[in-house]
């Protein structure tokens, strides 16, 4: 488990959490209205927002060579860079579909990108922060392709194939992952015993206590009790629902974008 980083909370100013936009997905036309959505989304948070966690599944693929990157994405870009220049601070989470992330975001706009789960103490309240692939019981198939995929010689492979092929390939096989996602029953919230993610947060609840542990990538906004003090937060995704989550402090609660 990481360190634990604490972040101070003025009156006033919140931290906003969002997941899984998916952009590139399911085509050029429906990401850029979800881009545009995203940005007014931006626009509309910067005035009292004190921390943004983009907590994974930024984009339906994502890979970085060494002097490229997937085209795109120029009006998110352009709107992170403007927030952290005013000093918004911004921390971006890898998921499964974007974990391939380098040092652009860093390099680029001073943003930190974390792979694996993270411990914060916002204000008063202790959060456990993380994209969620992987965790939790089950999925052991997927557990096994994580391995592989994250490591460094799996990397240099695709970076040899050309961006033309390799981008391509990767887009082609990321469009069937999530047709079949959509498709199976078990991605539907069929009650907290059956969420694994649900159970992961019990299982570290039952050794450190946190007040929220904050997921994205079940893609179904979800707020339950894991005991009197403790809650697990999933902030949904973008595609449909368009949640997102907002702490002011106090308590967390999801809300739904609509504009």
């Amino acid at each position: 488990m990481s360190t634990t980083e604490t972040i101070p909370l003025p009156p006033g100013r919140k931290v906003y959490f969002a997941s899984d936009f998916h952009l590139g997905a399911p085509d050029a036309a429906h990401s850029r209205q979800r881009e545009q959505q995203i940005v007014r989304w931006l626009d509309t948070i910067q005035a009292d927002a004190e921390l943004i966690f983009l907590v994974g599944d930024i984009f339906d693929f994502w890979f970085e060579y060494k002097k490229t990157i997937p085209k795109g994405f120029i009006r998110l870009f352009g709107k992170l860079a403007e927030l952290t220049d005013k000093g918004h601070r911004i921390i971006v989470f890898t998921g499964n579909h974007d974990m391939w992330m380098e040092t652009y975001f860093t390099d680029e706009m001073g943003i930190p990108v974390y792979r694996q789960p993270r411990d914060y103490i916002i204000g008063n309240k202790r959060f456990f922060v993380g994209h969620g692939d992987g965790l939790g019981p089950g999925d052991e198939t997927y557990k096994k392709l994580k391995v592989v995929f994250e490591h460094k010689f799996a990397r240099k492979l695709f970076r040899w194939l050309h961006p033309d092929i390799g981008i391509q390939l990767a887009n082609a096989w990321s469009k069937q992952s999530r047709l079949s996602h959509y498709n199976d029953e078990h991605t539907k919230y069929q009650g907290p015993e059956t969420e694994w993610l649900f159970q992961y947060s019990r299982t570290i609840e039952s050794q450190n206590h946190h007040d929220y542990y904050v997921f994205g990538h079940r893609h179904i906004p979800l707020n339950l009790e894991i005991n009197p003090n403790s809650r697990y937060v999933n902030i949904g995704e973008w595609i449909l629902a368009k949640t997102y989550g907002v702490f002011d402090g106090d308590t967390l609660q999801l809300e739904k974008w609509t504009m």
